[in-house]
């Protein structure tokens, strides 16, 4: 009879020197994309030897395997995962992808009454290439899918293709507020806040940290970006101070010395800049090329945190400031533990990684709650595995926790990242965000600040 074997077991016993050096080889494929036929995460994106095999059946959502005594019989779980990893999410999209995949491979390890498929594909953090993307999704018939990461493609790919064809959506990292608001008939999720509890704790931390009066936005034009600067505007006049100019810009441009010098012609107290870091780097190498560090303070969001900012833009960057969703929910520890062993990185210096890793953990507990691979079956369990009441199941024991759902067990999934209280939206109505100041070489968090709507 055939077994899964537990690689991340097999790992700890090689010794710490051994780990390292594969966990070092598993990080260097996890950053690049698959093949252009999308190829199956469990075995086109560097292959195992331990990849466990599937047996089809017809509804192209179970198979049999012996399972742990050679007794149960096994059902497989799929899921897909749509990410930008190259783009303007480049650089922070890869550690976003490594923890989706770490929740999936870390089910399929631990159970032997599981097996999940899952597939990845690569939206270039561009709409039409995230709708292609997806399409190749719904024709491998995979009824859920967690991403996508840039809040217009989460949206576009909801729109023309997920939705439309009854496939559960669950964003990690897709913020706008028209999220809330899409005739999405209840198959679009997502495990981090929108940006209307972000622009409130930023506008707290600009008047009340930094003593601003008067702020001016520069935001990317598209829905993340025109959002949470909509959302900021409204926080900071409501807050009683004063909105000076709100300045627009496109991705990839070669300066933005012109949209700068709009923004800052009236010398505001505090600038806020919402992007990501392929054009952050040179909107900041623009202000320090004309400004000095004490021309005013920057605050910037989530999309523009990265240790490798300051050094990239060439400047310690000491007057910007930021907040970012942060992790601190019941299952941390264990996220962070089971991500330090397979990549030999610390997920904390990544945005939106627990959430990933929360966002397939949760289709995932809906998906065996349900008992099949259907989109609206999955749907109507999405609630039920992770609000209040029942047995608790963190990162420590989710195929435990799969086994109860499929059981018919009440359970209630404590994230990574929270503890995924959705709302009738399908958002996290409460979130801790990470106050931080970049410096020389990163940047440095300064406290973590709980905020609810």
């Amino acid at each position: 009879m055939s077994r899964k074997i537990r690689r991340r077991k097999i790992l700890k016993g090689l010794g710490v020197a051994g780990a390292a050096g594969l966990a070092g080889c598993a990080q260097a494929g996890e950053d690049t994309p698959t093949d252009a036929d999308g190829g199956d995460g469990n075995g086109e994106d560097g292959g195992s030897e331990d990849t466990p095999t599937e047996t089809p059946e017809s509804d192209g959502g179970t198979g049999t395997t012996a399972g742990g005594d050679g007794d149960s019989a096994s059902r497989t779980i799929k899921v897909g995962i749509l990410m930008g990893v190259t783009g303007g999410l480049s650089e922070l999209g890869p550690p976003i992808r490594q923890a989706a995949e770490l929740a999936a491979t870390h089910m399929d390890e631990e159970s032997d009454a599981f097996t999940i498929d899952y597939q990845f594909e690569d939206t270039a953090t561009d709409p039409n290439t995230g709708i292609s993307s997806a399409e190749a999704l719904v024709s491998a018939d995979y009824p859920m899918v967690a991403g996508a990461l840039s809040s217009t493609v989460t949206i576009q790919t909801a729109n023309n293709v997920l939705v439309p064809n009854g496939v559960v959506q669950c964003s990690p990292a897709s913020t706008s507020p028209q999220l809330s608001t899409l005739e999405d008939n209840g198959y679009l999720w997502r495990t981090t806040p929108g940006d209307g509890l972000q622009a409130s704790v930023m506008t707290t931390v600009g008047r009340e940290r930094l003593e601003a009066e008067s702020t001016a936005t520069l935001a990317l034009n598209n829905d993340y970006g025109q959002g949470l600067a909509a959302e900021y505007v409204s926080a900071w006049e409501d807050a009683g101070g004063t909105v000076q100019n709100e300045v627009s810009f496109e991705p990839g441009q070669g300066s933005y010395t012109s949209q700068l010098s709009s923004a800052l012609q009236d010398q505001p107290d505090l600038l806020m800049i919402v992007g990501y870091p392929e054009s952050g780097v040179q909107i900041f190498r623009d202000f320090y090329g004309d400004y000095s560090q004490d021309f005013c303070d920057i605050i910037v969001p989530d999309g523009l945190q990265s240790g490798d900012l300051p050094g990239n833009v060439g400047n310690s960057m000491r007057n910007v400031w930021g907040t970012a969703p942060s992790s601190t929910g019941p299952g941390r520890d264990a996220f962070d533990s089971l991500y330090q062993d397979e990549f030999d990185s610390d997920p904390s210096e990544s945005p939106f990684t627990a959430q990933s890793f929360d966002a397939v953990a949760v289709l995932a507990l809906a998906n065996a709650a349900a008992g099949e691979n259907n989109g609206e079956a999955i749907r109507d369990h999405m609630v039920n595995v992770a609000n209040e009441g029942g047995e608790t199941v963190t990162a420590e024991n989710l195929a435990e926790g799969l086994t109860m759902a499929t059981d018919g067990t009440e359970i209630n999934y404590q994230g990574a990242s929270s503890n995924i209280q959705f709302n009738d939206d399908g958002d996290i109505g409460a979130a801790t965000y990470q106050f931080y100041r970049y410096q020389e070489g990163g940047f440095e968090v300064i406290e973590d600040i709980e905020y609810a709507e």
